[in-house]
This record gives structure tokens, sequence and C-alpha cells, in this order.
């Protein structure tokens, strides 16, 4: 099956993994397998993960070399063992084959239900929607949404919902656009951080981004090589507050991470400073990749950094 996602800043990825042949590379957001496909092949075996049980029909004819788990990527050091392989790479974020599917509920432009479940377990959106207190909707807005009328929304749907409960995206989307007074020729769609808001908390991201790069700082052998690709800055905030200390600089420090361990010799050496983005080639020939950020480093012989309790 041909894969409908376009892999961003696949050159670079690969280039910062440095993988080729007697090396294991974790894919850990497989998705429809573009990193996985390119990993493989330089030679690289390739154990990709993916809580998602639709990304299996991907996996198809990917070979001997390659491994698909079922399962989130913060589980890889448990499934796999401590020091066990050479790379690992993290595209985060939702799909496009997610949100170009309608009956996933990812997008605001496709009637779906709202459902916005990367795997197939817990709560969906339009269970959050109809049930969260509008103080716990706010926040959600507010932090993962970065959305400054959070409340303005959060008390609309509250007043809405006694009257008829929200079930299909393009209603709350259009719900949204109404409350917000419409998009008065703005580019991006009045909804957009409101249902990133909500994603990121139906499949609870940051958690989990939080315990993958600890979970690959463990599963790294020293020499190993970590690379991250962001698309937002709450996520990128915790990539670069997981890289900073651990590089041996200053701490930025996080409201997602609690404190890291202070004096440890460094876990990780930068592969280059900051953060490297699409050029303006690959964002003309697909706008989705016009915010996302690549950070990577190399594993050192330092053990794991322990999380203050």
């Amino acid at each position: 099956m041909s894969a409908p996602h376009v892999p961003v800043l696949m050159a670079e990825v690969i280039e910062a993994l440095a993988p080729g042949p007697g090396q294991k590379i974790v894919d850990g957001t497989f998705g429809a397998g573009g990193y996985s496909r390119a990993l493989l092949a330089t030679g690289a075996e390739v154990i990709a993960f993916d809580r998602d049980p639709t990304a299996r029909r991907f996996a198809e004819g990917l070979g001997d070399r390659f491994q698909l788990i079922e399962a989130c990527f913060s589980e890889m050091d448990e499934r796999l063992g401590e020091g066990s392989v050479d790379g690992v790479a993290l595209d985060l974020g939702v799909s496009s084959m997610q949100l170009d599917e309608a009956d996933r509920g990812f997008s605001f432009m496709r009637d779906g239900p709202l459902d916005m479940r990367m795997g197939a377990q817990g709560p969906t959106a339009a269970e959050l929607i109809n049930t969260a207190e509008p103080a716990e909707l706010s926040r959600i807005f507010w932090v993962y949404g970065e959305e400054k009328k959070a409340r303005r929304i959060a008390g609309a749907i509250a007043r809405r919902r006694e009257e008829q409960p929200f079930e299909r995206t393009l209603e709350f989307a259009d719900f949204v656009e109404r409350v917000l007074g419409g998009r008065r020729g703005a580019k991006v769609h009045p909804a957009t951080r409101t249902f990133q808001g909500l994603r990121i908390a139906v499949n609870d991201e940051l958690s989990e981004l939080e315990a993958g790069l600890a979970s690959a700082e463990r599963v790294l052998k020293p020499g190993g090589r970590l690379a991250v690709v962001t698309f937002h800055s709450l996520e990128d905030r915790i990539v670069k507050s997981f890289f900073t200390p651990r590089a041996g600089q200053t701490p930025a420090g996080s409201r997602h991470l609690p404190p890291a361990q202070v004096g440890a010799p460094p876990s990780f050496e930068l592969i280059f400073k900051g953060a490297h983005a699409p050029s303006d080639a690959e964002t003309a020939a697909n706008p989705r990749a016009r915010s996302a950020k690549l950070r990577a480093a190399i594993r050192t012989a330092a053990p794991v950094w322990e999380e203050a309790a």
C-alpha cells in the first residue's frame, strides 16, 4: 500500500541518525512507515512502534529486518532493554493519514465523529467535551492549544451541551468559529488551537513525550543517536528542556518536566546547536512541514539521568 504521509525533514533525520548495516534503529512513531523505509534502505535493522492499530497495514512487505510493535514509544526500553539500540527517531504529533481520514475525527476540515484517539482505548474527544468541567476544558485549550480565548470557548461549550451534545468534527469546528467571531480573513482556521488542545489531552501526548524521551535515553547504547521532530512549541520546549541539561548546558526548565539531576555527567552531546527547520522548498512542497523542528543528540557513556521525585 502506498503511504499517504509525507515524512518531514527526512534527509536531516537520516543524517542525524547516521544509520547503516548492522545497526538497530527504533522508529518510535511508525505512522505510514516513511522513516522506517528510509532507514531500511541504509541497511539498518528497524524496530518500529505505533499505538495506532491501523498502522499495521503500512508494514506489509518491509522484510526480515523490520519489526512493528503495537505500543506507545514510551515502552521501548521495557520492550527492548537498556543499551540495546543504535538510534531512535521520533516524529511527533498527528500524521497526515490520521488527519486525512475523516472517521478518525482529527480534522476540522472533514466531517467525522469527534474521536481523536491515536490508539483504540480511552475516552474520545466528544466524551471529553461533553463531560469535562468548564475549568478543565479552559485549561486544556489554554495550556495544550495555547488558545488565548480558552475561557470563552469553554463557557460556550458548557452552555450549548446542556441542550445538545457535540458529536461531529465540522459541527464543533463551526461552533468554535462562531464563538470566536469568524475567520475575518485569517489564514489559520479559528478552531485550530482548540482542536490541537483536545487532541493532546485525549492522547496524553505531552506525558507520553516526556516518558518517551526518558525511555530513549535508557535504550540507546553509548554513541547511539536520538532525533526528534516536533510540530509545535509545547513539544519543542519539552525536547529542548530534556536535551539542554543532559548536554551539560544551563537547564532551561519546563513546566512539563520535573527538575532533573544537577551536576551529573552529560548523558548526551548535541549534534548541532538549536533546532533545524525545513527548507523553503520542503515547506512549499509540504505545507504541514512549516512548523517542524528537529533536535538531535548522541548518547554518551554516562549513566542515565534520574528525574527528581
